[in-house]
């Protein structure tokens, strides 16, 4: 008895999930299949569509319907919470094994341009103490946990209807994505010189002069001088927007 309830439940779930390839369990009135097959599908989509609205404008009714119903047919999630729906759909986005032949090279990174907005609203990582007063240039700047620094292939802040490149541009799409005081999540397209900073100020336990000093022989500058003032500058600027908290203790020697 418990055997064959288990068959017919999972009868029904591969039913659900795509109803073309597996026939339902015997017995069940098609009218009342149809309900859950709509449920269950509409659900997702509608969730889909509000995470990736570019995505589902660009790609019309009918390759977005196609992708949709892949990704409830064929997707194994890691999680059942609704949240992470966006980040299951990037990994199937990113594990297609058909993807070179039905869609657009430029998909896997819009979808992740889009979702980084959602991740970035619920994130709850907590901040490490600091003095938001601290002097950015002597001490060692704290960058927000609620910044990305981002490096896209495509221009993905520009792809939509009317724009949907076929060929990468030369230059990379360099997008500085912070969560603000009021809970607000913030684009900005950024030089490769402030990408550069935001990598080291991610990665180095050390001062902001330091980390400045580093940064001006990677550039080559020729006034190292007017440099640091520039950059003392640009880390204020930045903790003036949230994106650098103030300062925090340097890690002990060892640490990580």
């Amino acid at each position: 008895m418990v055997e064959t309830l288990r068959a017919q439940q999972f009868a029904l779930s591969r039913h659900l999930r795509d109803p073309e390839a597996n026939p339902p369990p015997p017995g069940i009135e098609d009218r009342r299949l149809a309900i859950y097959r709509d449920l269950f599908y509409n659900n997702i989509e509608s969730l889909l569509s509000a995470n990736f609205p570019v995505i589902r404008k660009t790609l019309g009714d009918t390759r977005w319907h196609a992708l949709v119903r892949g990704f409830h047919a064929d997707h194994r999630s890691h999680t059942p919470l609704f949240p992470e729906l966006g980040r299951e759909f990037i990994r199937y986005v990113e594990g297609r094994a058909d993807a070179a032949a039905e869609q657009p090279p430029w998909l896997l990174e819009l979808a992740h341009y889009e979702w980084i907005e959602l991740a970035l609203q619920i994130a709850d990582d907590e901040v490490p103490p600091h003095d938001p007063d601290g002097d950015l240039r002597t001490g060692v700047p704290l960058l927000s946990p609620f910044v990305r620094a981002l490096a896209y292939q495509w221009p993905v802040s520009r792809i939509g209807p009317d724009f949907q490149p076929d060929t990468a541009p030369a230059a990379p799409t360099l997008i500085l994505v912070r969560r603000d005081a009021s809970q607000s999540v913030r684009f900005a397209e950024i030089s490769p010189l402030v990408y550069r900073l935001l990598e080291l100020l991610g990665q180095a336990d050390d001062t902001g002069e330091a980390i400045l000093r580093a940064l001006a022989a990677e550039a080559g500058a020729d006034d190292l001088a007017d440099f640091l003032d520039q950059g003392t500058s640009m880390l204020e600027r930045m903790r003036t927007e949230g994106t650098v908290l103030g300062t925090r203790p340097a890690l002990p020697a060892g640490a990580t």
